[in-house]
């Protein structure tokens, strides 16, 4: 007999936990450096308008196939229709290589907390800081474990104890200290310029990079196509209103993505200028951001917080990313939580330790003419992510048919506002911009064109 299925206790652990997964390094570390590259405003209304229409669908139906089946996705595809359980297993797959590089990440943050605590703000704006701490032997290492080994123990805890919990504290945290450092940031002096670069759309920025840069941080930032949703659905309660649940994690997931980029864009805009935009991509966050903390009255201070608050969001991810995992191994392989967690910490450490040390002394190994860490965000989030999402609404347009998830959303006699636009968008948007998404970034890997 199987045990009975762990739920979260209502509506408002099941969206705060949801958030908790939407809200992380894609809004506070990835978002910020991808609005400065392609244009600020404009990638931020492109964000809104995928976020409103193709993530809405999408997280939609992910967790009303959780909620219906409570199974997690690689039993839920199955479910559903047979010949769709490789989605499952793909999906699986997602956060598989994902957690590993993200508690990386996450190690990098860590790092960084220390960094302020101490006083070292000098220090860490020198250019050559950064570059230094991720490419010694150990120490990248020790505070890659560190992050694990706290996401693990929170997620044996389990939903009610561990996730739902911890999400009920962090997340109000999160919000209060991302307002606090946004208001800070818009009161330094010229700060107007680089909110103005960041809000206003500017049309002549306007690409297909821009719309393939906005998908694929719509997936990492609202944890789509990676299994996290249905997980999370399978776990929500019959009574808890989908549509209401669906928008509240949308507005967190947005809101904390442009208060991400307010912290950041227009500090970086006032000292740098656009110059400054353009050339700190993904090191926005810890080789840039520090030259401005270091300049800035009270940055010891800011930065601390800043950290702080990266942290507690890297951390509500990770445990979610991780709780997917688990319990799809609990549903596929009915093994404890706890063997499941062993598991899975073995496996990131096999995964995280090459990424690493390949940003340090194993940076002369590649894939694909990639470092490890940059070949599995790579692989994860530009291959099998969009394919997961491709299947599932081909799956729930054509097959199964989207009246599957709309009585699923109106099972207590909520009103579906948005029903037309999600059958639009499942059934021939979401489709069509998918294989487009994905013949692009196939094209740029192998050359032919540039992103």
């Amino acid at each position: 007999m199987e045990k009975k299925r762990s739920s979260f206790t209502g509506g408002i652990g099941f969206v705060l936990a949801a958030a908790s997964s939407a809200v992380g390094l894609g809004n506070l570390w990835r978002f910020p450096y991808l609005a400065a590259q392609y244009g600020g405003g404009i990638f931020i209304l492109v964000y809104i308008i995928l976020a409103l229409t193709f993530g809405f669908a999408l997280m939609t139906t992910e967790i009303a196939i959780g909620r219906n089946t409570k199974l997690s996705p690689i039993r839920a595809y199955t479910k559903l229709n047979n010949k769709y359980g490789f989605l499952g297993w793909l999906a699986f797959s997602v956060p598989v290589i994902i957690l590993p590089y993200y508690c990386v990440i996450g190690g990098w943050v860590t790092k960084y907390i220390t960094v302020y605590a101490t006083g070292q703000v000098t220090e860490a704006a020198e250019s050559s800081y950064f570059g230094g701490f991720i490419g010694q032997e150990y120490s990248p290492l020790i505070f890659f474990g560190i992050f694990l080994v706290m996401t693990a123990l929170i997620v044996v805890l389990g939903v009610e104890k561990g996730i739902e919990k911890f999400s009920k504290i962090l997340m109000p945290v999160l919000i209060v200290l991302a307002i606090g450092i946004s208001i800070y940031v818009c009161t330094i002096p010229g700060a107007g310029a680089g909110i103005k670069y960041y809000l206003l759309p500017d049309f002549s920025k306007f690409s297909l990079k821009t719309v393939c840069a906005a998908m694929g941080q719509m997936f990492y930032s609202m944890s789509l196509a990676m299994g996290i949703m249905i997980t999370y659905g399978s776990y929500t309660r019959d009574d808890v209103s989908l549509v209401k649940s669906v928008n509240q994690i949308e507005i967190f997931d947005t809101i904390i993505a442009i208060l991400a980029g307010m912290m950041v864009i227009p500090a970086i805009y006032t000292f740098s200028g656009e110059a400054g935009m353009a050339s700190g991509g993904p090191g926005l966050m810890f080789i840039s951001l520090p030259k401005v903390f270091a300049q800035m009255p009270g940055g010891r201070v800011l930065g601390l917080l800043f950290f702080v608050l990266v942290f507690f969001a890297a951390v509500t991810s990770s445990v979610s990313v991780m709780e997917a995992i688990v319990s799809m191994m609990i549903d596929r392989f009915h093994i404890s939580r706890i063997k499941s967690s062993i598991i899975i910490l073995v496996i990131c450490v096999i995964l995280g330790v090459p990424s690493s040390l390949g940003n340090g002394i194993w940076s002369n190994i590649t894939v694909l003419g990639m470092d490890f860490l940059t070949f599995f965000d790579y692989i994860s989030n530009s291959v099998i992510m969009p394919i997961v999402a491709l299947g599932t609404s081909i799956l729930i347009g054509w097959n199964v048919g989207t009246k599957f998830v709309t009585d699923e959303v109106t099972r207590n006699g909520e009103t579906f506002k948005r029903k037309m636009i999600y059958e639009v968008v499942i059934k021939y948007i979401a489709p069509v911009l998918l294989m487009i998404i994905l013949i692009v970034y196939s094209l740029a890997q192998f050359g032919i064109i540039t992103l």
